[in-house]
C-alpha cells in the first residue's frame, strides 16, 4: 500500500500524522512530501520512510497513491499561503487513492462538522480511518 502524507509551511500537521501512524501502524511505509524542505524535514524526523519536496513529487506520487493524507488545503489551489499550486491540488484531487483530509478551517474554507476538534483529535481520527483500510 502506497501512503503519502503531504504538508507545507513548517510541516507540523504532517509531522503529527506520521508520528501517529508510526505509533499505531508501524508496519506501514509512509512517504512524506513537503511543499518546501522545512516541511519535508519535519516529516522525515517524525519517522517517514522516504521523502521528497516540491510540485513534481506531489504530482507523480499522487498518481498511484493508495492513500493521501494531509490538511484539506492540499486540494485547494493556492492554499497554504500559496504553496499549493493548481497543478498540485489537481493531482491530489484527481488521484484515485483515498484522500484523508484534516478539516482545518483555513484557506478561506470552512468545513462544517458535527463537532469542533483540536488538531490532535483530527490527527487521531485521520489515522483511525487509515487503520480501517490497512487492516
Amino acid at each position: 500500500m502506497k501512503i503519502i502524507v503531504i504538508d507545507g509551511q513548517g510541516g507540523k500537521i504532517g509531522r503529527l500524522v506520521i508520528e501517529q501512524i508510526k505509533k499505531d501502524l508501524p508496519e506501514l511505509k509512509v512517504i512524506a512530501i513537503g511543499t518546501n524542505s522545512i516541511a519535508t524535514s519535519a516529516m522525515m524526523k517524525a519517522g517517514a520512510d522516504a521523502g521528497a519536496t516540491g510540485e513534481n513529487p506531489i504530482v507523480v506520487n499522487s498518481g498511484d497513491a493508495d492513500v493521501i493524507i494531509g490538511p484539506i488545503g492540499i486540494i485547494i489551489a493556492n492554499s497554504l499561503l500559496g504553496e499549493i499550486t493548481p497543478r498540485m491540488s489537481g493531482a491530489v484531487s484527481q488521484s484515485r487513492g483515498l484522500k484523508i483530509l484534516l478539516p482545518l478551517n483555513k484557506c478561506s474554507t470552512v468545513v462544517v462538522v458535527a463537532r469542533d476538534c483540536s488538531l490532535a483529535e483530527s490527527v487521531k481520527l485521520a489515522v483511525a480511518e487509515l487503520q480501517k483500510i490497512a487492516r
